[in-house]
């Protein structure tokens, strides 16, 4: 019908955060040589991401993967534009992230108190006390408070809007300004993370709200484009699709973040600006891949962009060995 909006409610532009080098290389049991790391910080910059979360200021006995945190940060491109964030799990990481020089600090919590103590072996009036000192301890960096297990919690189950919306409650009268919902689990389903983000924004009109997506349900991309519709300000991916804890049940490819690759892609085709060159981003997948030795889990880099399908060639496909098209004519 003529003059009728029939398109989805999207914003035109959204930020992008690439998670790979924390969430993503966490997930990895080989340590990767700072070097190596430093040639991907580079190869997402060169690709038009300019937020990376870079490192993990957590105890180096706890992620050896993630032990040159510091070495990594006094050796990344300080550009123009581009923020460097760094992940904490209590006060004392903070110390070490501010001192490193992070452009932000990404402050833990977790709804449920078993999975808080084994993350961060804390207790919740211990995470809280943390979490009030690193707030009051960040002078002029922007802290972004995380909430683990937004959505569903291991062995407790799915986490009630009450639980939720109390805990960002404490997190803003605390005083942050930024926080992120996680689909720890990968558990959630898109009717949740809509329903969680329209009621942060429509109660914290000026709080920033990002979420954080894994895969093991398959409704990461889903769960994304209802955030997207309920007014999200970022989103978060990792590169190949990398992520969680290896030591959870599941096969390894369903336990990580969204792929960056068809984040962006999915961003990309639907005339959401982010900045991102895709064939460029492809190339992080690539080198992301043969660094850490773990195949892509992404659809963008196995299936092929739009562009690709739309220039193939019927004739060269069908001379290729094992395509020939039975005849189905008599």
């Amino acid at each position: 019908m003529a003059g009728v909006d029939d398109s989805l409610p999207l914003p035109r532009a959204m930020r992008v955060v690439e998670v790979g080098m924390r969430d993503g290389l966490q997930a990895v049991r080989a340590t990767i040589p700072t070097k190596d790391k430093l040639r991907l910080v580079e190869s997402i910059l060169a690709s038009g991401i300019t937020e990376v979360e870079v490192a993990s200021f957590a105890h180096p006995k706890v992620l050896p993967q993630l032990a040159d945190a510091e070495a990594l940060l006094a050796v990344v491109p300080r550009e123009p534009g581009v923020r460097y964030r760094g992940l904490v799990p209590n006060a004392r990481g903070a110390r070490r992230a501010l001192d490193a020089g992070v452009n932000e600090i990404v402050a833990l919590t977790c709804t449920d108190p078993d999975v808080t103590m084994i993350n961060q072996r804390r207790t919740h009036p211990q995470m809280w006390d943390e979490l009030d000192e690193i707030l009051e301890s960040s002078g002029d960096t922007p802290v972004t408070v995380a909430i683990v297990m937004s959505f569903f919690a291991y062995g407790t189950g799915i986490v009630s809007p009450e639980r939720l919306d109390a805990f960002v409650k404490r997190i803003v009268d605390a005083g942050a300004s930024s926080i992120y919902v996680a689909d720890s689990a990968g558990l959630a389903d898109p009717q949740q993370v809509y329903r969680a983000v329209r009621r942060i924004k429509t109660a914290y009109p000026d709080l920033a709200v990002g979420v954080h997506l894994h895969t093991r349900g398959g409704f990461a991309l889903a769960n994304t484009l209802a955030a997207l519709q309920a007014g999200v300000d970022w989103v978060e991916g990792a590169f190949c699709g990398l992520g969680g804890d290896l030591w959870l049940p599941g096969d390894v490819d369903v336990l990580g973040n969204t792929p960056t690759e068809d984040l962006a892609a999915m961003l990309q085709y639907m005339g959401i600006a982010t900045g991102i060159d895709l064939n460029r981003y492809g190339e992080t997948v690539a080198l992301a891949s043969s660094l850490t030795g773990s195949p892509a889990f992404g659809h963008f880099t196995r299936g092929g962009a739009r562009t690709e399908m739309e220039n193939i060639v019927w004739s060269e496909i069908l001379a290729q060995p094992g395509k020939e098209i039975p005849s189905t004519s008599e």
